[in-house]
């Protein structure tokens, strides 16, 4: 198990209880909830933006959901496109590549957050290593989430 440093320095300081839960590896969200069997609505999920004048923005969402770019961008007045990759990695280097915490603050930068995630009892992140996930309460959940925009930004999904 290895929680990123920068996320583990982040709750520390800010107070924020945690349980770990330990899974099989997972490049994916969605890979993590199968292999916990934790709904995945319950699955926070980071998805990183940058606009034309290279301010990064991360969006917060459940795994099963997707992002509405025409949302954000109508939302927000602004022009943000996917981050590329190799960015991302840069930004992340205390996170395996492609296990990114979805908590902004603790890598400086701002956050929206899907409103519905707002309503659970637990929410579930990345640890930062594809392999752990960190159970919060609504309460830290909220506290992590406190600087963050909470909006409806995913497109509506068929089940």
């Amino acid at each position: 198990m290895a929680i990123s440093r920068k996320l583990q320095e982040y709750l520390s300081k800010q107070d924020i209880s945690f349980q770990t839960v330990s899974h099989f590896y997972s490049n994916s969200s969605i890979g993590s909830a199968v292999a916990t069997s934790i709904p995945p609505k319950n699955i926070a999920k980071a998805v990183l933006l940058v606009d034309h004048d290279g301010h990064r923005l991360m969006v917060v969402l459940p795994a099963d959901q997707k992002i509405s770019m025409l949302s954000i961008n109508e939302k927000l007045n602004a022009r943000f496109e996917l981050l590329k990759e190799n960015d991302v990695f840069d930004l992340f280097m205390d996170c395996a590549q492609g296990a990114v915490p979805p908590v902004g603050d603790a890598f400086n930068m701002s956050m929206v957050c899907d409103d519905s995630l707002d309503l659970l009892d637990n929410v579930y992140i990345e640890a930062g290593d594809h392999e752990t996930l960190l159970r919060l309460t609504h309460k830290d959940f909220e506290n992590i989430m406190s600087s963050s925009k909470h909006l409806k930004i995913c497109k509506k999904t068929i089940h």
